[in-house]
């Protein structure tokens, strides 16, 4: 019995150590913007969009895929890359456009957090939302990389609530499964936004350089490890892959179980107007009662606490790469001054904007539709680096993996081409 008992949990732990980057990428995907997109395409279009939480997978997986090996195999990060095979032009406008992304981003998350948080205990959300902006903040700069990794992970467990959500509720599954497996599309305005916002939340930006720029932070520390010492490059790809898989479909699974919980509940009385996720668990309360309520609003904050420092330091450790100053989680503050300024910067300025007049039903929804458009020029940006010259040491891309990132860049611009030809 000790046998298997110690045999069990060396099981564990192996797995454990082989999620990392890929896992907390994808849960970050699932943040309050992402919520309350979700939420939206649940209650507007009913189980109409669950589809596209399949659709979506292989392309968003293989593209983070690309972005991992890219810095697993240079060391640096996707900025850095970027850099060196394009002209500079072209970096300084990509970055411009992920830092403006990500910090409405901030704003957005930070802002339903303390709307949430709100929502169960009452009191001011302007206290809350500073307060949640000062936390992320302290915990991103004063934790080290190899702690704070850790914290990620479980931070991760959050997700599940929005499933457990989708059982509380009497749900109609026979009309989910015909939805997800026979899809619908028409194409008016209203859904291509929506559209466009859903892909734009699954295959973000932000989650691209936040990948590369934490494979180069475990490559850093895994020299110093024995049992990485001799891996081989399809060793360090087999990681890779399974890692980003599993984060992508959690991922996913999460958003799928949002659509239709909304769709089962909001939409089916006639609540077609959700944008926010604070908004959205308000409105589940009286149709589904307290516990979907309650588990709604605290998935909200459990996420939010994972993706707010997410997005800053993806941000941050672009514009550090791009300026060419130090950039990593893993430094003390008194070695990366620049970075951790930035890191601070972003978040703060993002929590401004959450406690400001901006509208932040607007800031949630658009925040996603923006995400889908830059996305665009960075997923092609990032197969031009893959594809001019082997570039990532000996770590290979297989050759349908580079076309499923093709046709990831490829399914996002003809998303928003088709929006903006239906806005003419």
């Amino acid at each position: 019995m000790p046998k298997i008992r110690k045999s069990s949990n060396s099981l564990r732990k192996r797995i454990w150590n082989v999620l990392g980057p890929g896992l907390v990428t994808g849960a970050a995907d699932d943040d309050p913007s992402g919520i309350a997109t979700y939420s939206q395409a649940g209650a507007q279009f009913g189980f109409t969009l669950a589809w596209t939480m399949f659709l979506t997978l292989p392309f968003m997986a293989a593209i983070q895929i690309i972005s991992a090996c890219i810095g697993r195999g240079t060391g640096e990060g996707l900025a850095a890359n970027i850099g060196k095979r394009l002209p500079r032009s072209v970096l300084f406008c990509l970055v411009a456009l992920l830092a403006a992304a990500n910090t409405i981003n901030i704003a957005a998350d930070i802002a339903a957090m303390g709307e949430a948080l709100t929502l169960v205990v009452g009191s001011y959300a302007f206290i809350y939302t500073l307060t949640f902006g000062v936390v992320c903040v302290v915990a991103e700069v004063f934790i080290p990389y190899h702690r704070y990794a850790g914290y990620l992970k479980i931070a991760t467990f959050a997700l599940f609530v929005y499933v457990a959500t989708a059982f509380t509720v009497h749900m109609p599954w026979a009309n989910v499964f015909a939805a997800t497996f026979i899809p619908h599309l028409s194409f008016n305005r209203d859904m291509l936004l929506t559209l466009v916002a859903v892909f734009g939340t699954t295959i973000s930006p932000y989650l691209f350089f936040w990948q590369a720029n934490q494979e180069v932070e475990e490559s850093r520390l895994n020299p110093r490890r024995k049992d990485h010492a001799k891996a081989s490059p399809k060793e360090y790809f087999t990681r890779i892959s399974i890692d980003t898989w599993a984060g992508m479909t959690l991922s996913n699974l999460v958003a799928f179980f949002i659509i239709i919980t909304t769709a089962a509940t909001l939409h089916a009385h006639g609540i077609t107007n959700i944008q926010t996720a604070s908004q959205a668990a308000e409105a589940l309360r009286p149709l589904a009662g307290d516990v979907t309520f309650f588990l709604f609003a605290v998935g909200i904050i459990g996420t939010g606490m994972l993706a707010v420092p997410v997005l800053a330091g993806s941000a941050a450790c672009a514009v550090a790469e791009t300026f060419g100053f130090s950039g990593s989680l893993e430094l003390p503050v008194g070695r990366a001054l620049g970075f951790y300024g930035l890191i601070s910067a972003a978040t703060f300025v993002g929590a401004g904007l959450a406690v400001s007049q901006i509208d932040p039903i607007a800031m949630l929804f658009w925040t996603a539709v923006i995400n889908g458009v830059v996305s665009v020029p960075i997923m092609i940006a990032m197969m031009l680096v893959i594809g001019k010259g082997k570039g990532l040491g000996s770590l290979t891309i297989p050759a349908w993996m580079r076309g499923l990132g093709w046709a990831a860049a490829a399914l996002m611009a003809l998303t928003v081409a088709a929006l903006i030809g239906s806005s003419l």
